[in-house]
């Protein structure tokens, strides 16, 4: 059980056995906090990995609150859909307030999952995370948040910078340099300007604009669409007002075999199959696979929880720019070694972009992407 949630449910069960109950209220923010949890499970039962958490299987946690509060739709994702009813609104959800939408292909236990993060920063525990992306797929994980690994002594006095960094997650890099902390908090939720759910794809986007001693105006913005049960498409756009190098970091699960493979497409295999990152837009790049690197500096290492770490690998495509660049990347999980799905870009405007998304047995798909916060649409 989670520690923190553990005092919040102990205060609760205390009040009642001393017959001093809490306000109403009360009671409606613990269902609320089990619903995120129910909400955020991966297939396998673990939930988040974020900020300051650690990768807790919050399965049974979830299976007993589904008991008290009569939830047969927590209870339904608990088990992977053995049991319950399946949750309105489904497979996949998005948390206006804190930015995060969870992309499901369904609820067994090889199902498609991903986060995507376009939340504020927070106001304690907080990573420079804002735009990262979780991928996980056939009951396993591939792309990685790096963990908290520990707050003091030896480990914190290693890793906690890398740790609370951007260079510890799924993100870009301008010039060597991650975000800055910030904001705080949201002032109000996330409308359907920046995200979108439907039966056929999910679609989310933010941008962020403070980078760490970076001279001049730079802000990177990044759109992730999910065609349900098929794959992702990131689309990381870059507006500058002077040349830059841009690093884009991938984060590998530890039990992952990665390799350079085809035309510059990161693949990483598990026991579940594999995932394959597969550069869609052209640029010229470099790739570099780095694993447990202590110097110059950290990189290619995760903790799954506190005080625990190990070498992961990191790849990281690099890029000079010298304008405003768009980089299009298709994020395809499959049970087979080889890509057996194509994606080209068929336009490109300021505002808008078009790919063409063919698939082996879907046929092809036209997603569209407007930078004026018209959310994406897709088309057979």
């Amino acid at each position: 059980m989670l520690k923190r949630e553990n005092n919040f449910i102990q205060l609760l069960d205390i009040c009642v056995q001393a017959n001093r109950p809490l306000p109403e209220s009360y009671g409606k923010y613990i269902e609320n906090m089990h619903h995120y949890l129910a909400c955020t499970m991966r297939p396998d039962g673990h939930g988040l990995l974020n900020n300051d958490s650690d990768l807790n299987n919050n399965r049974e946690l979830i299976l007993r609150a589904a008991e008290q509060y009569r939830r047969d739709d927590w209870k339904y994702i608990a088990t992977n859909g053995k049991e319950g009813v399946p949750p309105s609104g489904g497979p996949s959800f998005f948390f206006p307030w804190a930015g995060q939408l969870i992309m499901r292909s369904g609820y067994d236990t090889k199902a498609q999952w991903a986060f995507f993060d376009i939340g504020p920063w927070g106001t304690g525990h907080q990573h420079s995370d804002k735009l990262h992306l979780s991928v996980s797929a056939y009951g396993y994980d591939f792309l990685v948040d790096a963990g908290r690994f520990s707050y003091r002594g030896e480990v914190a006095d290693k890793f906690r910078e890398y740790a609370t960094s951007s260079a510890g997650h799924n993100l870009i890099l301008i010039d060597g340099k991650g975000q800055k902390p910030g904001p705080l908090r949201a002032t109000e939720p996330h409308t359907d300007k920046h995200f979108k759910i439907t039966d056929r794809f999910d679609y989310a986007w933010d941008s962020f604009d403070q980078f760490i001693d970076v001279e001049g105006n730079c802000e990177h913005s990044r759109a992730v669409f999910y065609l349900r049960s098929k794959c992702w498409i990131v689309v990381d756009k870059i507006t500058t007002d002077r040349p830059r190098k841009i690093e884009t970091l991938w984060h590998w699960h530890p039990r992952c075999e990665v390799k350079i493979t085809g035309k510059q497409i990161v693949t990483g295999q598990n026991a579940g199959g594999f995932l394959h990152i597969i550069p869609v837009s052209a640029q010229n790049r470099s790739i570099h696979l780095i694993k447990g690197q202590e110097t110059p500096s950290i990189q290619g290492w995760y903790s799954r929880e506190y005080n625990s770490y190990e070498p992961n690998i990191s790849s990281i495509y690099t890029s000079n720019i010298q304008k405003e660049t768009t980089f299009v990347w298709l994020l395809y999980p499959s049970e087979k070694q080889t890509p057996d799905i194509k994606a080209k870009i068929i336009s490109e405007t300021k505002n808008v972009l078009k790919i063409l998304l063919t698939h082996p047995t879907e046929g092809q798909w036209t997603i569209t992407f407007s930078n004026n916060g018209i959310p994406a649409v897709a088309s057979r």
